[in-house]
């Protein structure tokens, strides 16, 4: 099986543009439901994806100045766990890195001026709490550090990410919106899940207390594989009930990442490599999973029931 691509510590890792599905899938998700509803501008839409996009990369580098100045990145961690080496091996200046991130939330804030200029200000709920998610994270009052980031996540990611995408195309908001981003949400929280498996030895030696920390390894590695698998039923649920079209099932060809993934976590408590491939197990199906759903909706819509 492959193993995570050895770290060369620099800008591009510091944004960590892999990550980038946690904004890119729940922004889509909104917009594919905007444009089907005859909503779509594609400017502002694409100002969305790169607010997002903003917002994720200045949550990555504000973790890593966070990390940094709390003492939770050392010396002593870069060589066993940290993904981010920039700032304790001397590569990047905090200085640098601090900028970066807060020029990343600035940017999404002078979008938002046009946003409210486009739709009003009810938009402003939306970006306040982009903002404050992405910025607080291991910045301020830190939440992280009082296990909230796998419930900010959830709802900031996904949950709101999606609404909000709608909501500045449209003035409204989209309960289908609301439906298609639940089982998407689980799986991007399980991304985060799986990153506070993979460092929860280290994280209990640091001080750090996720919410993954609260339980045994082996309750953090059950947490993270319920996280992955609930997506499926819930998708199957929703379905059913006639919520969502039916051949947003497409989905359900993810179920082959999920496999892989299920066979990862069984050996990943002995056997330190499969321990490394629980996030990137879940970046790959979170993408495959969104990207299935999105286009399983416009099927259901177009070629299905002829929609126009």
């Amino acid at each position: 099986m492959e193993d995570v691509k050895s770290i060369r510590p620099g800008w591009y890792n510091a944004f960590r543009p892999w990550s980038l599905h946690g904004a890119v899938v729940p922004v889509v998700i909104g917009g594919v439901v905007a444009y089907v509803d005859g909503y779509m501008n594609w400017w502002i839409f694409l100002m969305v994806l790169l607010c997002g996009c903003l917002l994720q990369s200045a949550a990555n580098l504000l973790n890593t100045y966070g990390d940094y100045v709390k003492g939770t990145d050392t010396l002593d961690t870069v060589g066993n766990r940290s993904r981010s080496p920039e700032l304790v091996t001397g590569t990047l200046k905090p200085k640098s890195v601090l900028l970066a991130g807060l020029a990343c939330l600035g940017i999404t804030a002078l979008c938002g001026i046009v946003f409210v200029w486009y739709i009003g200000w009810g938009i402003m709920a939306f970006g306040i709490l982009g903002i404050a998610g992405a910025g607080l994270y291991t910045v301020g009052i830190s939440y992280k550090y009082y296990a909230m980031g796998l419930i900010s996540v959830f709802f900031m990611m996904g949950i709101l990410m999606p609404l909000g995408t709608y909501y500045v195309m449209s003035g409204e908001i989209s309960n289908e919106v609301l439906f298609m981003s639940l089982p998407n949400a689980f799986i991007i929280t399980a991304v985060l899940s799986g990153n506070e498996t993979r460092d929860y030895h280290e994280d209990k030696q640091a001080g750090v207390m996720t919410l993954s920390g609260f339980l045994s390894y082996k309750g953090s590695l059950r947490l993270y594989i319920a996280l992955n698998c609930i997506a499926f039923p819930i998708l199957l649920a929703l379905i059913a009930l006639q919520m969502i079209p039916w051949a947003c099932g497409l989905a359900f060809l993810a179920l082959a990442d999920m496999y892989i993934l299920v066979r990862n976590w069984k050996e990943a408590p002995s056997d330190e490599r499969k321990g490394r491939l629980l996030v990137p197990l879940s970046f790959r199906m979170n993408w495959h999973f969104g990207l299935l759903l999105v286009v399983g909706y416009l099927i259901g819509q177009y070629l299905i029931t002829g929609t126009i």
